[in-house]
């Protein structure tokens, strides 16, 4: 018996209730640990950043589904990489990039370095902490912004943009065609009805989305896919040029471009003058500088600042082979895209 009594004197005293309490709290805390980790994978075991870039054909990646890495955003910045569009008037364009990367590195005393891609790669580059700033149109900006939280801070200005910071899609017939050209774009529009139609390509701003929300707006199609139901014939281009060959071929009777498209090096002088504008849509904002959220405030200003010194006379010459532009300026991001958001939300389509 004596041996019994320190074991039972034991057992007793665990069972106290306080002591019951204690326990039956922590097997509380260990089943919702569990819980937890059923439905959010732990630091150590999710997926890294770079892994999750390449996870976008079953479904394209958002900026909620897919949020970036906070540490990433919350580093210093000890490199700035700026992504420059493709243009095909543009030569030596990767020359020309790194004289620009040059200036702004001086400028804002940061190394920068700058890349070539399309639009896509572009913003593909900024969704993954691959780039910091890109160049790109009004339709990749949104999506720069839907992505990955980009705002567009400068835009540029070109002597063929009839808005400056703006430009007109245009559409384009044959000099000597029967359709004339009507102050009522109602009237104008409606003599269109059964022709064969040249879209420049269907992710083209001036070239596909604003002319499609003009013809949605007008109320002749319901939406990208019921061209058909108006046009005779549709067909796309792969840019300005072949979209305008088509019409100069017999091959349509009618395209959609930019209107600084009808002059070289799009097409010839020549060719231009055998072509005319049947109706124009304005508004089209003008490409700009895009700049990721990631990068802070204070270096975000210090490169709007050194972007500004391309307009100055002894680095503006560089700019204008870029890209034709003859400055950039400052623009509000929301004000400047507004006309291509309700293009593309008119023309039933995405950013």
């Amino acid at each position: 018996m004596r041996r019994l009594l320190p074991q039972k004197l034991m057992i007793k005293a665990l069972f106290t209730p306080a002591n019951l309490f204690i326990a039956l709290g922590c097997v509380a805390t260990v089943s919702l640990t569990a819980c937890s980790d059923n439905n959010q994978p732990s630091t150590s075991q999710s997926t890294p950043s770079n892994q999750a870039v390449t996870k976008t054909a079953d479904k394209e990646p958002t900026k909620d589904s897919q949020p970036k890495s906070t540490a990433a955003s919350q580093a210093p910045l000890k490199e700035i990489t700026i992504a420059f569009a493709t243009r095909r008037d543009t030569k030596d364009l990767q020359s020309k990039v790194d004289q620009v990367s040059s200036i702004l590195s001086k400028e804002i005393g940061i190394p920068v370095k700058g890349v070539i891609g399309d639009e896509t790669a572009s913003v593909e580059a900024l969704r993954a902490n691959r780039a910091n700033v890109a160049f790109v149109s009004g339709r990749a900006a949104l999506k720069a912004e839907d992505l990955a939280g980009a705002k567009m801070y400068l835009a540029e200005v070109r002597e063929d943009y009839s808005g400056g910071k703006t430009y007109k899609s245009v559409f384009v017939v044959p000099e000597d065609s029967s359709l004339k050209t009507l102050p009522d774009p109602q009237k104008n529009l409606e003599q269109l009805r059964g022709k064969r139609m040249a879209f420049t390509s269907r992710s083209s701003g001036s070239g596909f989305i604003f002319p499609v929300s003009e013809l949605v707006g007008l109320k002749f199609v319901d939406g990208p896919d019921r061209l058909e139901q108006f046009f005779g014939k549709v067909t796309y281009g792969d840019g300005y040029s072949s979209a305008l060959q088509a019409v100069l071929r017999d091959q349509a009777d009618v395209a959609v471009v930019s209107e600084y498209a009808l002059l070289p090096p799009w097409i010839t002088a020549e060719e231009g003058k055998k072509l005319r504008v049947l109706h124009a849509v304005s508004n089209v904002p003008a490409h700009g500088i895009s700049i990721d959220d990631s990068v802070p405030t204070d270096v975000r200003e210090k490169l709007i600042t050194a972007f500004l010194k391309l307009n100055e006379p002894a680095n503006n010459e560089l700019f204008r082979s870029m890209y034709n532009s003859t400055q950039l300026v400052k623009v509000d991001h929301e004000t400047h895209l507004a006309p291509m958001r309700t293009a593309i939300q008119r023309a039933g389509l995405k950013p």
